[in-house]
């Protein structure tokens, strides 16, 4: 059996539903899906918490599992010793006690974290693979040194969100080479955190269009009653509003204006001339989860992203098998590009927030690259709608073996199987 590969975990804070309580500790325990529970083929070698929480687990978890904890991220990457000690590295730059931009942007260290790990990379002359959770930075010129750092030094960067490998009802992606004329996704909650994710789910489609991805013009952010207005001058598209609406189980059908709370939208323009929208409705309840529609001619598609609720977080076991998939072989198994463009989308959105809606022009992100389709996710229904499991897509040439043991229909595994 080949020598499983070390990982350095870097994170901002650890505790219970926070991303490093949700993703990091798949890395230890294994990674719950609909086959089972696969064993982990990677082990976390160290640990570097930038904050600890007053309700931590990572300290308790690391005294578990006999994993060293170390007061600075060059120690976690030499294991405390004068070399460099991991074959990887995860960087968890999410949750934490950070103050906000003038643009209410949480100051995340996530360049600082990067930045950390190359210069010893550098240091040793050894590029290993460096996977970081979400945008790769609150601020575009941030995100763009990370992401030049990174081919400098031939580093395997790879960075997401977990939207693009959760549960779809109906299981559905954009055919590759396809036309698409407008892609939409219906979002909740906080403007930067969770905008960052309803961006992801809509690029993760809009990607695969004719000519693949070609970059993004301008953006602008609307709030309030200027959402409905920008619908009725036909800046996005109601219909396709109601037809991602009426794809979520449970939702509300159709879109109903009087029912959102603190609305906003994000309307993208892409270079090729593709229209994309974030409609992002509220915090109040109206709806909870996050759905997709496109448009090509008159004939519409839409699906549901599905988020497990559950205490196990099981989209998280998807992202961290795809996170370990890359940690073993170093091949991305998609694009660090999508981030890029997500990220600069972000700011934009951000800036034009704060600026009362106003349109954005982004030179600066004209990025273009092709989809990749590589990456492992359930294809058959949602964890509740059957007793059928879903599948998982293989890496190729690897076939990772499954324990069987029962995933319960809300993801978590049934008393006893733990």
């Amino acid at each position: 059996m080949p020598e499983q590969k070390r990982i350095a975990a870097i994170v901002t804070t650890f505790f219970p539903n926070s991303h490093a309580g949700v993703l990091a500790s798949k890395f230890l325990t294994g990674f719950a899906t609909d086959e089972g529970l696969i064993e982990p083929r990677t082990r976390v070698a160290s640990l570097y918490m930038d904050q600890v929480h007053d309700r931590d687990v990572g300290l308790q978890l690391a005294e578990t599992y006999d994993i060293p904890v170390f007061g600075s991220i060059r120690a976690a990457l030499t294991l405390g010793g004068t070399e460099l000690g991991v074959d990887a590295v995860l960087l968890i730059g999410e949750h934490g006690d950070y103050p906000l931009t003038a643009l209410g942007q949480e100051m995340l260290p996530r360049r600082w974290f990067f930045e950390q790990v190359c210069g010893v990379i550098a240091e040793f002359g050894r590029p290993i693979p460096v996977f970081t959770d979400k945008h790769l930075s609150y601020r575009w010129s941030d995100a763009r040194w990370i992401y030049d750092t990174a081919r400098d030094l031939d580093v395997p960067l790879w960075a997401g969100s977990s939207l693009p490998v959760t549960w779809r009802r109906p299981d559905y992606e954009h055919p590759n080479g396809e036309p698409l004329d407008e892609g939409l996704t219906i979002g909740f909650h906080m403007l930067e955190r969770y905008g960052f994710h309803g961006l992801e789910a809509l690029q993760c489609q809009v990607e695969y269009r004719t000519g693949g991805e070609t970059g993004v013009r301008a953006v602008s952010c609307l709030s309030g009653d200027d959402v409905w207005r920008s619908a009725d001058a036909g800046r996005w598209s109601r219909d396709l509003a109601d037809a991602a609406l009426a794809a979520m189980d449970p939702g509300p059908g159709r879109l109903d204006p009087s029912r959102v709370d603190d609305p906003h939208v994000f309307l993208v323009e892409y270079t090729d001339g593709t229209r994309g929208t974030v409609l992002m409705l509220g915090d109040d309840g109206y709806v909870s989860k996050f759905s997709y529609a496109g448009l090509c001619g008159s004939a519409i598609d839409a699906f549901e992203y599905h988020t497990d609720t559950g205490p196990n977080h099981a989209h998280f076991s998807y992202f961290g098998l795809n996170i370990e998939d890359f940690f073993v072989t170093g091949a991305s198994p998609g694009p660090v590009e999508r981030t890029l463009l997500t990220t600069g989308i972000l700011e934009a959105v951000m800036i034009s927030h704060h600026r009362g809606g106003a349109r954005i022009e982004t030179p600066h992100l004209d990025i273009a690259y092709q989809g990749g389709r590589r990456l492992r996710r359930p294809t058959a229904p949602r964890p509740g709608d059957t007793s059928q499991l879903a599948v998982l897509l293989p890496e190729p040439g690897s076939t990772p073996a499954a324990v069987p043991i029962p995933i319960g229909r809300d993801g978590t595994t049934r008393a006893g199987s733990q």
